[in-house]
């Protein structure tokens, strides 16, 4: 029997991550990082060398600096990345699903775009305010002005990517709230799954 296979995507500083690690908790369920795979795939000599080609550096700070000013760049990062990323998720569920894991929880912000939601039975959209968006990317270490821009580098893309979501997950309220409302979510899932 295959894990059921539940995406979780949305804007950045809505607390995808947070959630995921929440459904990560829970006995049986596996969550892959698309971010931890996108390091991986810059890591490896081809990619970083496009990037380097690219870009004139393999620097992540640097690369975020370029990409989220520069939409055209972004575009450029993201085809020389994602084709190494996607086989390594692949693979991933591959073990979670030899390993019988009830669930397999994929976190990635390019989920839909990147051809990943397809893998997925359900498709969860993260989202908050955004001013709580901008507050949450300035406790992490944004300047104002930066998480002002990388907000604004993502444009609409909560409207974007709603066709594709199976729930909505709002992250404005308080964090109980919040995770209560992943655990509800969450047991219902498993419930039809099983």
């Amino acid at each position: 029997m295959r894990a059921v296979r539940i995406g979780i995507t949305g804007p950045i500083g809505c607390g995808k991550s947070t959630i995921a690690r929440w459904m990560g908790e829970r006995p049986g369920v596996v969550v892959i990082d698309a971010d931890q795979a996108a390091r991986a795939a810059r890591a490896e000599p081809e990619v970083a060398g496009r990037i380097q080609e690219r870009f004139g550096t393999t620097d992540p700070r640097e690369l975020a600096r370029i990409v989220f000013a520069d939409d055209a760049a972004l575009r450029d990062l993201e085809a020389i990345v994602h084709p190494a990323v996607r086989p390594r998720i692949v693979q991933a569920i591959a073990e979670a699903d030899a390993d019988r894991a009830e669930a397999v929880v994929i976190e990635a912000i390019k989920l839909v775009e990147g051809g990943l939601a397809e893998l997925c039975d359900e498709v969860w959209l993260v989202t908050c305010a955004p001013d709580e968006q901008r507050a949450r990317l300035i406790e992490r270490g944004s300047s104002p002005d930066d998480a002002a821009r990388r907000v604004a580098a993502q444009g609409d893309i909560a409207e974007r990517l709603a066709p594709a979501a199976t729930r909505l997950i709002d992250t404005s309220g308080a964090l109980e709230a919040t995770r209560a409302q992943v655990d509800v979510a969450l047991t219902e899932v498993l419930a039809i799954a099983r």
